[in-house]
């Protein structure tokens, strides 16, 4: 059986594709790079990460991003021997505005190289291609519409895309308003017996989240929506273990069948907070020839039977990294900024990850952050690093991340005396606050070594000091929970102020606040869950 989530952690709106015998999935990525992290497998159990597209500010400049703006819904498509990635830019929240902007890419192999960004219309978000039969692309979205009073999901639109001049061409038109649930996006078209059918999500990314289906006889319409209603939603279901199912995308096997990618996520509670963000899971889809597509009972199942013989899939229980490599891992992604070698410097001191410290905590432009995905309730990174802090404005440690409002952080710094010092400080919607009781004066500056624990709706921090073998917990039980989507989302006169759209990190954290030119060395990570 398939056990979902396939991508645990932080990896929600999946575009998935096979191409031969290879599976593909792209995800959104929002403020951190590399932007647009793919998977690959060739069974739909087993999920190797891949890194992501956007290495390099040359595709995409998140530099300024807000929380949770930046990359959302890829889609991922392959047609003639190339493929084709489209990606939105959505560049704000407030008064009803989006400010999009979408991008296409291409590339004959997905390590790339990855063509120049093609900049396609700003009207909306969560694009897709669609290549007909007949050898024409079509290029999808859901279209905003900023007017007080009006609905701001204004239906799915479709134009055609040239893909010799790269250019959207002809008039767009639209071709669905959705169903009585509304927030109507994420639209992708397949065509099969006869019909087109449109793929939609619906409800809104939270508990009332779904996937809807429809089917014309042309690609412009009408639509007709599913009879049955939704084709999968945990609406309704807050005993279900996942929640909030929709946003997702249809792939067939060699052999005929059709599995759904799709959005999912798990509470700590029932119709809690989810500290793990939006995750991916997929379910077996029923599609006799010239009927409507099916999922048993219509929710999300955690098991989910394997398409043909495969292997399970193994948990790895402990990764770590020496940082051997002339490059981070897959597993590795940096906040606002690309991991280049100004800043991320993985050559000067061999295998140890020298990071350069930035902005402070809020800075939008050059933070020194790079971290992990929390990937399930009970975890931990540890970290072995040497620091050598000179005052008060050089910090550097380990934290557990949501975004620039919301934060844990042990670290390293130096008193007024320049005497070297562990502190734990935290961050709750905005409010800092540094937990005195777990100040600890480190008898020199150097190595140390930082553990941050998840253990469910709990968070601690401990050290083990050089040359010592035993572990001290300082002794602050924090709330982990912060770090979710739920708690995240703030509303001013009933519009999105901030939003919460990504999950929980753990990471390694450099500031150097005065630009005095300090950084940390770490010799190794470990990241174990159970």
């Amino acid at each position: 059986m398939i056990r979902n989530p396939i991508l645990p952690g932080f990896n929600p709106d999946p575009s998935i594709l096979r191409v031969g015998t290879d599976y593909y999935i792209a995800t959104s990525t929002f403020e951190w790079y590399p932007g647009v992290r793919l998977h690959h497998s060739t069974d739909l159990v087993h999920w190797r990460p891949l890194g992501g597209v956007i290495t390099e500010r040359r595709l995409l400049d998140l530099t300024g991003a807000g929380d949770s703006n930046g990359v959302w819904a890829p889609n991922l498509s392959y047609v003639d021997g190339e493929f084709h990635l489209l990606y939105a830019e959505v560049a704000s929240f407030a008064s009803g505005y989006w400010d999009p902007q979408n991008y296409l890419v291409t590339a004959r192999d997905l390590a790339g190289p990855w063509s120049d960004p093609v900049m396609l219309h700003g009207r909306g978000f969560d694009p897709s291609l669609f290549h007909d039969e007949d050898g024409t692309t079509w290029m999808l979205s859901m279209v905003a519409d900023w007017r007080p009073g009006r609905n701001r999901f204004a239906g799915i639109q479709i134009q055609q895309y040239d893909r010799e001049v790269r250019r959207l061409v002809g008039t767009e038109r639209t071709i669905f308003h959705g169903t009585t649930a509304g927030v109507t996006e994420a639209p992708h078209v397949y065509q099969k017996d006869g019909w087109y059918y449109l793929l939609t999500a619906e409800g809104g990314t939270s508990w009332t989240h779904q996937a809807t289906m429809a089917r014309s006889r042309s690609l412009f319409g009408p639509y007709e929506a599913h009879p049955d209603g939704p084709l999968l939603t945990s609406y309704g279901r807050p005993e279900l273990e996942l929640q909030k199912a929709g946003h997702g995308s249809l792939v067939s096997t060699p052999d005929g069948r059709w599995y759904l990618a799709h959005l999912t996520a798990r509470p700590y509670t029932p119709l809690g907070r989810c500290v793990l963000g939006r995750e991916t899971a997929i379910q077996a889809v029923q599609w006799p020839e010239g009927e409507w597509p099916r999922i048993e009972d219509g929710i999300p199942a955690v098991l989910v039977p394997v398409p043909g013989d495969a292997e399970p899939a193994e948990d790895l229980a402990e990764e770590r990294d020496d940082f051997t490599a002339p490059v981070l891992g897959p597993e590795w992604s940096t906040l606002r900024r690309p991991a280049t070698a100004d800043w991320v410097d993985l050559t000067s001191r061999p295998s140890f990850l020298r990071i350069h410290g930035g902005q402070s905590p809020v800075g939008r432009s050059r933070p020194s952050l790079v971290a992990r995905r929390v990937t399930s309730k009970q975890c931990e990174l540890t970290a072995h690093l040497h620091f050598e802090p000179a005052n008060y404005r050089q910090l550097a440690g380990v934290t557990a991340y949501y975004n620039t409002r919301n934060w844990h952080y042990a670290y390293v710094t130096a008193d007024d005396e320049g005497q070297p010092v562990l502190e734990v400080m935290s961050c709750d919607n905005g409010r800092r606050v540094i937990h005195d009781a777990c100040r600890v004066d480190l008898p020199s500056a150097g190595d140390i070594t930082l553990r941050v624990t998840f253990d469910g709706p709990r968070l601690t921090f401990a050290y083990q000091l050089a040359g010592e073998a035993r572990w001290v917990d300082l002794p602050a039980d924090l709330d982990a929970t912060i770090l979710s989507d739920e708690y995240a989302a703030t509303l001013v006169d009933g519009e999105p102020e901030g939003w919460g759209f990504t999950g929980a990190f753990v990471g390694l954290w450099v500031q150097d606040l005065g630009a005095e030119g300090v950084y940390a060395d770490v010799d190794w990570t470990s990241y174990r869950h159970w």
